[in-house]
């Protein structure tokens, strides 16, 4: 494979419900081999489940403000802010403005999975879409 370039905008989303939608970008299906990226835009005064990973993530808010809710303490986001949350943390992101909140995330993992908090429910990212 020599690479591609991706146009969200003409790619399949996944409503998550509770206003969340992600667009899967790089996945495996489409040739990656060791990691995983998207974006999901969080509606107004929504937010993410408390959730944690298998492996390390990096999220960059891309528009929008809100904010990231890991291992416990809240850090105010706006654009160009830039996460790393190591695996195993508990992390949420929270739009808190009058826009959609859209966030870029990258999995460090081809198998990365995610585990609700509140549930213990685990389910693979790239099985999601």
């Amino acid at each position: 494979m020599t690479g591609i370039v991706l146009d969200p905008a003409t790619l399949p989303s996944k409503d998550r419900g509770g206003g969340i939608v992600t667009v899967p970008l790089v996945t495996a299906g489409r040739g990656s081999r060791t990691m995983l990226t998207g974006l999901t835009t969080i509606s107004p005064g929504s937010a993410v489940p408390l959730h944690y990973h298998n492996c390390e993530e990096c999220v960059t808010v891309v528009a929008g403000e809100g904010v990231a809710h890991i291992a416990g303490v809240d850090h105010p986001v706006r654009p160009r802010d830039t996460s790393w949350i190591p695996a195993q943390v508990p992390h949420c992101f929270r739009n808190t403005g009058t826009e959609p909140m859209t966030i870029f995330w990258v999995y460090a993992s081809i198998d990365a999975t995610r585990t609700i908090v509140a549930t213990g429910k685990t389910t693979r990212i790239d099985e999601e879409r």
